[in-house]
């Protein structure tokens, strides 16, 4: 290893390889604080139904959140985002408060075993989640106008 040192810059470089944060890693960090304060992967926890209750080790849970992290991720297949995932597996699914990533080929076969009702479950959990957060905002904001005095003024917004 090598080092440059000044007093306000210090530089080392090694010949070891360490792998850097896939860019995306921030944007699922937020998501999976949004998602564990709002309830939403305990709501999925306990309102998801599934004929296969678990595969092996793993949870519905599981495979839910390494297909949001794909989502997010952008990247083109599964392939390369368990690629990019695989030096941060362990942290990336204590954000969700799991333990262990799921194998591809355990995610193929949830895959090909989800049946609708179980995908409807989560489409209402997503929505619900969705219609709150945008309540929320609708009602700050109907707050923030009625503080300035706008509505009793007379300055209507019109909701959509």
């Amino acid at each position: 290893m090598a080092s440059i040192r000044s007093d306000l810059v210090s530089i080392q470089a090694s010949a070891s390889s360490v792998p850097s944060l896939p860019s995306w890693f921030g944007e699922v960090t937020l998501m999976a604080h949004h998602l564990r304060r709002q309830g939403v992967i305990a709501a999925i926890k306990e309102r998801v139904r599934f004929a296969r209750r678990r595969f092996g080790h793993y949870e519905l849970i599981d495979f839910v959140v390494v297909l949001l992290g794909y989502a997010i991720s952008g990247e083109r297949t599964l392939e390369a985002f368990y690629e990019s995932l695989r030096p941060f597996a362990v942290p990336f699914m204590a954000l969700f408060g799991r333990e262990r990533l799921p194998h591809r080929s355990t995610l193929s076969r949830f895959l090909a075993a989800l049946d609708q009702a179980a995908v409807e479950s989560l489409r209402t959990i997503f929505l619900e989640d969705l219609l709150s957060s945008l309540l929320k905002r609708e009602l700050s904001q109907y707050s923030q106008r009625r503080e300035r005095g706008y509505l009793e003024q007379g300055y209507h917004h019109q909701f959509p």
